[in-house]
């Protein structure tokens, strides 16, 4: 087993990716575009400059910055009262906690974002640290998210789970040296991103099914 375990938030520990995606979608027509269905993945993970630059590859004319508020400030709005988690969020949660394994969340979300979320999920006492994309100067695929994370942890990034599930996240977690793993969400696992992974699971509950079995093989 590793030293520390950091997730992901929209798409891994929350159904909350497809609100940003829907978000997208509707926010370009608003904002008079036609709508590219590409783009809501490409901009998935990303944050700050990144994120600008994204949009301004496919939005040209868009006003990023706007365009960028506009959309977290929807999703924030859409989750003020209740933030639905994914099955196994518990579970894993609470056997990373009983192996003495440190926990963090590492998100493009703000950290002050984050922060509220867990609270408001009930599930905030499971993590020692937080790492937000406000924090960090470049934001998924670059790696400084989960290397700011495990540094938090005060473990190494190469005693670290990392998991994840979108393409920008998993590249970040790849290339920050962490032991990364894929629990598909909107995006599927690809033959790239199998490459990169070090597992692959349906949820994050048999994600921690596998977890204990590998332990128990040693």
């Amino acid at each position: 087993m590793k030293h520390g375990a950091i997730f992901d938030m929209d798409g891994t520990l929350f159904d909350t990716e497809r609100l940003y995606q829907d978000s997208w979608m509707a926010l370009a027509e608003e904002f008079g575009q036609i709508p590219n269905p590409d783009f809501p993945k490409a901009v998935c993970g990303s944050s700050g400059t990144n994120m600008r630059n994204i949009i301004h590859t496919y939005y040209p004319e868009i006003d990023a910055e706007r365009f960028m508020q506009c959309c977290i400030a929807r999703v924030a709005q859409m989750v003020e009262t209740e933030v639905p988690y994914k099955p196994g969020v518990k579970e894993i949660l609470s056997y990373l906690r009983d192996q003495g394994i440190k926990i963090a969340v590492a998100s493009s979300n703000s950290h002050a974002q984050i922060e509220k979320n867990l609270r408001l999920a009930g599930i905030r006492e499971y993590f020692d640290v937080i790492a937000g994309g406000d924090e960090v100067e470049n934001s998924k695929p670059a790696p400084d998210i989960f290397l700011l994370a495990a540094a938090r942890l005060g473990c190494a990034p190469e005693e670290c789970y990392v998991f994840e599930d979108g393409t920008n996240g998993l590249r970040a977690g790849a290339a920050a040296g962490c032991t990364t793993i894929m629990i598909p969400d909107l995006t599927p696992p690809t033959e790239e991103l199998r490459a990169i992974c070090d597992g692959v699971y349906d949820s994050l509950l048999v994600a921690r099914a596998a977890l204990e079995q590998a332990s128990q093989q040693r």
